[in-house]
């Protein structure tokens, strides 16, 4: 079958993030703390920025109800979610509430709540903020990982997805 190629406005909303829906990515969580605040969300626009130094971005939403603690944390931890922390998603996409109840955490070296999950975590200490429209781009200078291992979670049109594994 042929695929239909079906042109639109990049203005659309809905057509523009459907579009968007195409690239697969990976899944995140990212966590920060600020003032005894802890926030937590899902990313999947996690991506590295420079091996020297070693940076790393993700995008928060003005609409965020912890915009304000994401912007003030002296840093944050991403948590690159494995296959099987679906759980983790539907925790950390809600709004509001405390996402951290029943999580065993520990505070990393800037204060992000580390958890125990993830094929990868990074501790990122925060390094630049840009305007993104409606999202903030937040810019992490990387001082620390770890890596369990083991096969990550992905995102592709709308469905989560165990990422492909390497040749």
């Amino acid at each position: 079958m042929v695929p239909v190629s079906v042109s639109v406005q990049a203005t659309d909303p809905a057509a523009f993030r459907r579009v968007l829906s195409a690239w697969t990515t990976g899944v995140a969580v990212v966590t920060a703390e600020a003032d005894g605040c802890p926030v937590g969300l899902v990313s999947n626009s996690f991506a590295s920025v420079s091996l020297d130094p070693p940076l790393v971005s993700w995008c928060v939403s003005r609409d965020s109800t912890g915009l304000d603690t994401w912007l003030r944390a002296d840093g944050f931890a991403v948590h690159i979610l494995a296959a099987h922390e679906t759980d983790a998603v539907r925790r950390f996409t809600r709004r509001g509430g405390d996402k951290f109840t029943g999580l065993d955490r520990t505070p990393g070296a800037t204060g992000a709540p580390l958890l125990d999950m993830g094929v990868a975590r990074l501790e990122c200490r925060a390094w630049r903020q840009y305007d993104g429209g409606d999202h903030v781009i937040l810019v992490g200078r990387v001082i620390a990982v770890h890596e369990p291992g083991g096969e990550a979670l992905a995102f592709s049109r709308g469905a989560l997805l165990p990422a492909p594994t390497a040749c």
